[in-house]
């Protein structure tokens, strides 16, 4: 596929699925511009797709909606946004970089990215049980860079009694319907009840991770210590366009109950504001601070 063709078949997947139909027409006119200009002639496929995504977000200030090359080839016979998601999750171990008891009795979750429920749920139950003694719990958002929304879903599960909790809602612009994300009535593990819970974030944290910190602020079950995140909010699918580039297009938006909005743009804000470095020792210190009366 050479360059006309694959701007053709990134506008096609731009004016049919994203999320806000007006801008995808004003980018589209642009690419299209640019490509008859002779703007793209010159560019190779990483530099092509460097290009295109500052085009997109000129147009749509979307950090999401990006051209994307690989190194690696992929298969277009079998590759689609999903099994593409699996792959990579599943050799990040769902997300879970690290698991650990903290002196204090604190428990510990080093989280990069966040898994689909179904594939992650063994993992974030045995995730779960080894925490499950402690006090207090630290969730470690910083390097997270998003994920599945049914495991969002999954996570915050954990941290309420059942299923009365409403966490999100998603607008798909594809199947013009609104989904409903609240707490599951049933869950692997133990749930983590009734003890205090932090999220680190900084400036990196994204997309599902932001999702998973602002569920819990809004909820006021957990208290955010950190940097402002990056501010994605738009879940996205990603399309295999020749074996090298994929295009990913958010083509839904989330809404939240208890806002009424998101955090696209303008990233979720912690409830105590430090830099990323800082935020560990902050939550730690606030921890044993909260739970050291207890045992006095």
């Amino acid at each position: 596929m050479q360059t006309p063709e694959i701007i053709e078949a990134a506008v096609q997947r731009l004016t049919d699925e994203y999320i806000f139909p007006d801008k995808a027409t004003l980018t589209a006119g642009a690419l299209t511009a640019a490509l008859s200009a002779g703007d793209f002639d010159a560019l190779n496929g990483p530099a092509l797709c460097t290009r295109v995504t500052e085009i997109f977000f000129e147009h749509c200030a979307d950090k999401h909606l990006r051209l994307i090359w690989s190194e690696e080839p992929q298969d277009l016979d079998e590759s689609d946004s999903d099994a593409l998601f699996n792959a990579l999750i599943t050799a990040e171990n769902h997300g879970i970089r690290r698991v650990e008891r903290l002196e204090g009795n604190i428990g510990y979750l080093d989280l990069t990215m966040v898994t689909d429920a179904s594939a992650g749920a063994p993992a974030i139950a045995a995730a779960m049980e080894l925490v499950a003694n402690t006090e207090a719990l630290i969730i470690d958002l910083r390097a997270n860079r998003g994920g599945a929304p049914n495991g969002v879903q999954l996570w915050c599960s954990y941290l309420f009694p059942d299923d009365d909790t409403h966490l999100n809602d998603i607008y798909s612009r594809v199947e013009d319907g609104t989904r409903q994300y609240w707490t599951l009535a049933h869950v692997d593990g133990r749930r983590y009840l009734d003890r205090p819970v932090y999220i680190l974030t900084s400036g990196t944290t994204f997309s599902g991770g932001e999702e998973l910190a602002y569920n819990l602020k809004t909820q006021k079950r957990a208290t955010l210590i950190g940097e402002t995140t990056r501010g994605g909010a738009h879940p996205t699918e990603w399309y295999p366009l020749t074996p090298h580039i994929m295009v990913s297009i958010p083509n839904a938006r989330s809404i939240n109950p208890v806002t009424g909005t998101n955090w696209e743009g303008v990233g979720v804000e912690p409830d105590v504001a430090v830099s990323a470095e800082e935020a560990f020792e902050v939550a730690y210190r606030n921890a044993r601070e909260k739970i050291e009366p207890c045992h006095s």
